[in-house]
């Protein structure tokens, strides 16, 4: 594959990185974690049409948009692991003619991920804290939960949460994916993986299920061999220092493959098709710093390097026309950047 870096912007502590779609305008999103700091949206040849999202909070681990709500998205401000009491919350943007809207929403002590699942023409929020309370940022003494909720068409009216799990220590990861036709999240802690799905109908139960056991990070699905079932990459332990992959062998994961290189703050993980081939794209922060991407090809496990030295904190991509676009939140490097893909076919 062909490789293009487009670099964007110096952004300190970059983190978060998404994109969303705006009568058919795709505008690339790179934010801060670090407070009072910045996101920024690009769009245009080139990515050379920038616009300040907002410039007055940090903390944002992740800019979800609706699918239903024409250039609206919600995200995560304010979440500091080495701040008590937590300050993390929700907050509602919007692209007006004026720029970008941004409102709060609603707050909720360590939250760290979240997503926006639409089902039957509902609106349920699923929100995972890290933790349920900290004293600073190393301790880890209780755990995270994950809460759901409906967001009712009027986004000012209260969102009322339910939680659903408990027990969860360092509730780190979490991944989007669809198992038996349904959208579905896969979450990842001190205690193994768990997939959540959310209800057909809304009176009914969210259903909760345990994948694997172990100290998981983070993890994301995909079906990289094309043999009928998705395969999971992970992070282990948290902000750990081991990639594998786990293939369904007798109805159990069991490791198929382990990344050789020496890492440390493995960070990041996505399944998308990279040049029309599903692929595991992963980030990690320090030693190389990496930025990789993991194939299936010919019975074989296939690495492909992207880029090394600017540590992806998060990353994100979007099957264009004529390439594919990776969008990379370069936390090592204070960087924002994208990189054009394209097949040498």
């Amino acid at each position: 594959m062909k490789i293009e870096k487009i670099y964007l912007d110096y952004i300190k502590r970059c983190y978060s990185a998404s994109h969303m779609f705006i009568d058919e305008k795709l505008y690339v999103f790179l934010a801060s974690e670090d407070p009072e700091s910045v996101c920024y949206s690009y769009t245009g040849e080139d990515f050379n049409e920038r616009e300040t999202v907002w410039d007055d909070r940090g903390g944002c681990m992740s800019i979800i948009p609706f699918e239903n709500r024409k250039g609206e998205f919600l995200a995560v401000n304010e979440f500091y692991l080495k701040v008590t009491p937590s300050l993390s919350k929700i907050v509602w943007g919007k692209k007006t003619e004026d720029g970008w809207e941004i409102k709060d929403l609603f707050s909720l002590p360590y939250l760290h991920r979240f997503d926006i699942y639409s089902v039957d023409e509902v609106d349920y929020i699923i929100c995972a804290t890290i933790a349920r309370n900290k004293q600073h940022k190393e301790d880890w003494s209780e755990p995270g939960q994950i809460y759901v909720g409906v967001l009712d068409k009027d986004l000012s009216k209260p969102v009322e949460l339910k939680q659903i799990v408990d027990g969860c220590f360092r509730n780190h990861g979490y991944y989007r994916s669809y198992h038996n036709g349904s959208i579905c999240g896969y979450f990842t802690s001190d205690q193994g993986i768990i997939r959540v799905t959310p209800p057909k109908t809304e009176n009914e139960d969210w259903k909760i299920e345990k994948i694997l056991d172990g100290e998981i990070g983070e993890i994301a699905v995909i079906d990289l061999d094309n043999d009928g079932n998705d395969e999971l990459i992970t992070i282990e332990p948290f902000h750990g220092n081991s990639i594998k992959i786990y293939k369904l062998k007798d109805g159990k994961y069991e490791c198929d493959f382990v990344y050789e290189n020496e890492i440390d703050f493995a960070h990041t993980l996505i399944a998308r098709n990279v040049c029309g081939i599903p692929s595991f794209i992963a980030g990690i922060r320090r030693v190389d710093a990496e930025l990789i991407i993991i194939q299936y090809i010919d019975g074989e496990y296939v690495v492909t390097t992207v880029d090394k030295g600017f540590g992806p904190a998060n990353v994100d991509l979007v099957n264009l026309k004529d390439y594919d676009l990776l969008i990379s939140a370069n936390h090592t490097g204070n960087e924002a950047a994208v990189y054009k893909i394209t097949s040498e076919e």
